[in-house]
């Protein structure tokens, strides 16, 4: 794994203090879920639901605060505009997940009169708020953060303020006091224009927030890999008003790939993150500076080092499913062979390793010459139907799939 030496920034260090601190959080979210499962499966029937209610929405709360250090990289210019609720939020979410630790590890109660005690202690302190409720606050608190951060159209000012005087009673009930620093700027009513319905939605923005209709796993078992160059947090140039397009977590969220496009032009660019030493690590190209092959259930992405003058691995990405990875393979392939920046796009590129084709014929699609074809795979036997453009500059460009 390449890393470059970090670049002092004095007026970033909050930032970087605080989103590093979602990432703190996930992962103790992540060891809190796991030895709550193990506490699950001690329990009798009667007594499991409340517990299985609290698992998922502490599994949601890892997820959530991931998605935001990822996305404040690429939203980089309203970072400030949420620093002061993760402020608010983060101490006392770290709390409850220190004090649900405690009651875990009471070595003198039996696993069944630990949860008992968890629960009701935990939600006396909490003012009749039950244990899993507290959590769905911290949610949508946290989600009303991301939704902020991200310019979402969804954001609702009047419910973030709800759940943030929650978390403040929340706090005041754990005895942790108000935030000693105003983090960021206030997020007052009038200060933030409101969200203008964005009607221009990129095509890529869909595609993978449709259901699947089926599900072939791949044989696997090795992780993903990025292998950078990478940069910490905060040091890489991502113009303001540029777009997410998707963001895809891979082995349980260890690595996350984010598409956006660029705020300048709308070239479409790929940045992965990783952690490493605990903290996460970053790592940006052009979806024109790279090149794509499958290798069974990974995809690898291939950059030019002009240092070495070779080609190098950029990450190899694995997937559980063979539909994922064909999603995420077709969409790079259009994005590229779409984007302005794009200088060449190798044959071996629109080849995908392991399929066979089974048919080929023309088709006229919305008055345009297509070519169909049926594909079968040959580690997971499933079947699609590929449609791609017939000729011209994005001759066999993808236009769609669908899986048999």
């Amino acid at each position: 794994m390449e890393v470059a030496s970090p670049i002092e920034d004095a007026g970033a260090m909050v930032d970087a203090h605080l989103l590093k601190g979602c990432c703190l959080e996930a992962e103790r979210s992540d060891s809190v879920w796991l030895r709550l499962e193990g506490l699950f499966l001690a329990l009798p029937e009667a007594n499991r639901r409340q517990l299985r209610s609290l698992i998922d929405e502490i599994r949601t709360t890892s997820l959530i605060l991931r998605e935001l250090a990822d996305l404040s990289q690429v939203h980089h210019d309203r970072v400030p505009l949420v620093l002061d609720p993760l402020n608010t939020v983060l101490p006392c979410l770290s709390r409850s997940l220190r004090d649900i630790v405690t009651h875990y590890e009471n070595r003198k109660l039996t696993k069944v009169n630990r949860w008992r005690t968890m629960f009701h202690e935990m939600t006396n302190e909490a003012g009749g708020l039950q244990l899993p409720q507290r959590f769905v606050v911290y949610n949508h608190y946290l989600t009303a953060i991301r939704n902020l951060l991200s310019r979402s159209p969804d954001f609702d000012l009047n419910m973030m303020e709800a759940f943030r005087l929650q978390i403040l009673n929340l706090r005041e009930a754990r005895g942790i006091p108000p935030p000693p620093i105003q983090a960021g700027p206030l997020v007052r009513y009038g200060t933030i224009p409101p969200v203008e319905k964005d009607n221009s939605i990129h095509w890529a923005e869909q595609i993978f927030s449709l259901p699947l209709p089926s599900r072939s796993p791949l044989k696997g078992g090795l992780p993903s890999e990025s292998f950078g160059p990478h940069r910490p947090w905060g040091h890489l140039t991502i113009p303001a008003n540029s777009k997410v397009l998707f963001r895809r977590p891979v082995d349980d969220d260890k690595i996350s790939l984010i598409a956006y496009s660029d705020g300048r032009d709308g070239s479409p660019y790929l940045l992965l993150r990783t952690f490493y030493m605990g903290g996460p690590w970053f790592s940006l190209r052009g979806v024109h500076e790279l090149c794509i092959q499958r290798e069974n259930d990974s995809i690898q992405f291939k950059r030019w080092s002009h240092s070495e003058n070779c080609s190098k691995l950029w990450a190899t990405l694995r997937f559980q499913t063979w539909e994922e990875l064909i999603l995420m393979y077709c969409t790079f392939l259009a994005l590229k062979s779409r984007n302005a920046l794009t200088v060449q796009l190798a044959t071996k590129e629109y080849a995908l390793k392991g399929e066979h084709k089974l048919f080929q014929a023309t088709i006229l699609d919305d008055g345009f010459k297509h070519s169909l074809i049926v594909y079968e795979d040959r580690y997971t036997g499933g079947r699609r139907i590929h449609v791609a453009v017939w000729d011209g500059e994005l001759r066999q460009c993808p236009v769609w799939t669908a899986f048999g």
